[in-house]
C-alpha cells in the first residue's frame, strides 16, 4: 500500500479522486438543495391549483354530497382542505379523518395573514402546525389559500405536510446519491486507468533510467504517442544514444591513455593537492614498492625530495625538474601542475630511471681505463725494447733474440686483447651467430681433458671427468663456442690450483637442462668477489699479473656465450676449498 501511495500513479489517482469527490459533493449538495426547493415550489403550485379547483367545484355544484365526492377525488393523498366563509367560520372541511384536524384548522384560522389577505388574493405560506398523527408533535406544512370565485363569499385553504413532499424528495435524493456513487466508482476506475496510462511511459522511463545507471546504454523506451510524453521518450532515447557514444569515446581515450602509460618506460604518478596518489602506471608501482622497502621505518610513501618538489609545483604553479639519487638509484624527476579550470587540482610526476645509464657511463669510463691500462704495459714494453734494439743496447745475438721474443709475446697479447674485445662487443650487441648442432657432452669433456692434459701435468694438477651416468647425454649447441667457455674455465682452474691439486669436470642432468661444473681445489675466490667475477677486467686475485693471466675478458665472454644459448653460468666457493664454476645449458 505504501508503495502505491509513494508512486506517481497513487498520487495522481488520489488527486483525481479528491478533485472529483469534491466536485461530486458540491454538485450533490446543490442538486439536493435544488430538488428540495423545486419540490416545495411544485407543492405550492399544486396546492394553489387544487385550491382554485376546489373553489370552482364548490360554486358549480349545488349538490353538496356530489361536491364533496368530487373534491375528495381531486385532493392528493395527504392533502387536506377547508372552506372558510365570510364570517371566518369553516364551511367545509375535507380531510382523511385524522384526529388533529380541528387543532390544525384552528391554528390556520388564528393566523392574521389569512384573515387579512385571503379574501382578495392567492397566498401560500409555510407554517408549523400540529402533527396529523400525534397531538404533542408539530410539523412543517405548506398552506395555500385562494378566494372563492364569487367575490366576498369566502376562501379555500389547502394544506399539506412536508412529509408527503419528503417522500418524493427521498426518492430524488436516493437517485442523486446513487448517481453520485456510480459516478464516484466510474471516476475511480477511469482515474486509475487514466493515471496508469499516463504514468506507464514514466515507469518505462524510470526502468530505462535504472538500466542506464547500471551501464546498459542500449535501453530504449517505446514511443507510441506524439504528445509531450512521447517527445520526452524520444529525447530520453537520444540521450541514451549520446551517452553511449560519449562513454565509448571516454572508454577509448581511457584505454588509449592506459596503454600509453603502461607501455611507457618512465614512471608516471598523478597526485592530488594533499600529495595522495590518484593514478600510477606499473613502472611507478615498481618504483614505489622499492621506495617503501628501502624506507620501511618511514610513514611517508614518497621520499622527502619528491614531496618538496610536489609542494613547490602546486604552490607556485610551475614545472619542477631535478636529477635525484634515491635509494642508490638515479632518477630524472619532472613534476608539472594539473589544472581544473583556473585552479590547481594536483600534479603529475614523470620519473625516468637513469641508474642503468649511470652504470653504463661508469662501465664505459671503467672500460676505457681498463683498456688503457691493459694496452699501456705492452705498448710501453714494445716501445722500450724496440728503442733498445734500435739503440744497439743488446750486445749479443742471444740478448737481441730475447728482446725480439718479448716484443713478439707482447704483440700477441695485444692481438688477443683486441680479438677478445671485438668478440665481446659482437656478443653484447647481439651480432654473434651460433652454429648449433648435436653435441655429445661426455665425449666433448673428454676432448677438453685431453686438450689440457699436458698443461695439467706441467702444473702437477690431476684433471679428470666425472660423468655421473650421463654417457649418452646430447644437447643442441655451438660446440666451438662452448669449447671457448670451458677452455677459459679449465685454464683458470689449473692456473689457480696448487701442486698436487685436482680439477674435476662434473655433469648433472636435470629434466630440462644439463649442468657442467669445473671444480678445483685451489684457494678459491673470496666471497665478496664472486658477484663481480664475470665483469670485464675484474681482478679477483689482485696480486696476479696480466701477463700470466690473459686478457681479463674470458669470464665475461663465457657468460655472454652461455646467455646466448639460453643458459647461465655462475660461480661459488666449494664446501671446503676451491671454486666451483657451473655452466647450465638447456637440453631443448
Amino acid at each position: 500500500m505504501n508503495r502505491i501511495w509513494n508512486s506517481i500513479v497513487g498520487k495522481l489517482w488520489a488527486t483525481i479522486l479528491l478533485l472529483v469527490s469534491f466536485v461530486l459533493f458540491i454538485v450533490t449538495a446543490l442538486l439536493l438543495e435544488f430538488f428540495d426547493n423545486f419540490h416545495t415550489r411544485q407543492a405550492e403550485e399544486t396546492l394553489a391549483r387544487e385550491a382554485k379547483t376546489v373553489g370552482s367545484i364548490i360554486i358549480d355544484h349545488e349538490n353538496e354530497s356530489a361536491m364533496k365526492l368530487v373534491v375528495n377525488d381531486i385532493l392528493n393523498n395527504g392533502t387536506q382542505a377547508l372552506v372558510v366563509g365570510n364570517d371566518g367560520q369553516v364551511a367545509y372541511s375535507f380531510h382523511d379523518g385524522v384526529a388533529n384536524v380541528e387543532a390544525i384548522e384552528e391554528k390556520i384560522l388564528s393566523d392574521k395573514v389569512f384573515s387579512e389577505k385571503n379574501n382578495d388574493e392567492n397566498f401560500s405560506k409555510q407554517m408549523i402546525l400540529p402533527s396529523l398523527t400525534e397531538k404533542e408533535v408539530s410539523e412543517r406544512y405548506i398552506v395555500s389559500s385562494t378566494p372563492l370565485p364569487n367575490e366576498g363569499e369566502g376562501y379555500v385553504v389547502v394544506y399539506q405536510s412536508f412529509e408527503a413532499i419528503h417522500d418524493t424528495t427521498k426518492w430524488t435524493t436516493h437517485i442523486v446519491l446513487l448517481s453520485a456513487f456510480i459516478a464516484f466508482i466510474l471516476t475511480t476506475f477511469f482515474a486509475f486507468f487514466l493515471s496508469t496510462r499516463i504514468t506507464r511511459p514514466l515507469r518505462q522511463m524510470k526502468e530505462a533510467a535504472f538500466e542506464l545507471s547500471k551501464g546498459n546504454f542500449d535501453a530504449r523506451i517505446p514511443v507510441k504517442q506524439n504528445d509531450e510524453i512521447g517527445q520526452l521518450s524520444t529525447a530520453f532515447n537520444q540521450m541514451g544514444r549520446q551517452l553511449k557514444y560519449n562513454v565509448e569515446l571516454i572508454k577509448q581515450d581511457k584505454e588509449q591513455l592506459s596503454s600509453i602509460l603502461t607501455s611507457m618506460t618512465d614512471a608516471v604518478i598523478t597526485f592530488n593537492r594533499d600529495n595522495t596518489i590518484l593514478l600510477s602506471n606499473p613502472q611507478a608501482e615498481n618504483v614505489l614498492q622499492k621506495w617503501k622497502f628501502i624506507n620501511q621505518d618511514s610513514k611517508e610513501l614518497l621520499p622527502p625530495e619528491i614531496i618538496h618538489m610536489l609542494e613547490h609545483a602546486v604552490m607556485f604553479a610551475e614545472e619542477v625538474d631535478a636529477e635525484l639519487e634515491l635509494g642508490k638509484r638515479f632518477f630524472v624527476v619532472k613534476i608539472s601542475p594539473l589544472y581544473s579550470k583556473n585552479s590547481i587540482r594536483g600534479a603529475v610526476a614523470v620519473l625516468r630511471d637513469m641508474t642503468e645509464q649511470h652504470q653504463l657511463d661508469k662501465l664505459r669510463s671503467d672500460f676505457i681505463a681498463n683498456v688503457s691500462h691493459e694496452l699501456r704495459t705492452p705498448i710501453s714494453m714494445l716501445q722500450g725494447y724496440s728503442e733498445a734494439i734500435l739503440d744497439g743496447v743488446p750486445e749479443t745475438a742471444e740478448e737481441n733474440h730475447e728482446m725480439v721474443k718479448i716484443i713478439h709475446d707482447e704483440s700477441q697479447r695485444m692481438g688477443r686483447l683486441v680479438t677478445d674485445l671485438l668478440d665481446l662487443a659482437r656478443m653484447e650487441s647481439g651480432h654473434m651467430r651460433l652454429y648449433k648442432s648435436e653435441m655429445a657432452v661426455i665425449p666433448f669433456l673428454e676432448r677438453m681433458r685431453n686438450k689440457f692434459t699436458q698443461v695439467a701435468k706441467d702444473a702437477n694438477v690431476n684433471l679428470e671427468v666425472e660423468p655421473n651416468g650421463s654417457e649418452m647425454l646430447h644437447l643442441q649447441a655451438d660446440e666451438d663456442r662452448i669449447e671457448q667457455v670451458f677452455t677459459n674455465l679449465i685454464d683458470n682452474a689449473i692456473r689457480h690450483t696448487p701442486d698436487g691439486g685436482r680439477v674435476k669436470l662434473s655433469v648433472e642432468k636435470y629434466p630440462k637442462s644439463v649442468a657442467i661444473s669445473v671444480i678445483d681445489t685451489g684457494s678459491g675466490i673470496p666471497e665478496e668477489d664472486l658477484p663481480f667475477v664475470f665483469e670485464r677486467f675484474y681482478k679477483a686475485d689482485k696480486a696476479r699479473t696480466r701477463g700470466k693471466s690473459g686478457t681479463g675478458l674470458g669470464l665475461a665472454i663465457a657468460k655472454n656465450i652461455a646467455d646466448s644459448h639460453g643458459g647461465s653460468i655462475s660461480a661459488r666457493r666449494g664446501e671446503k676449498e676451491g671454486t666451483i664454476f657451473t655452466c647450465v645449458l638447456p637440453l631443448e
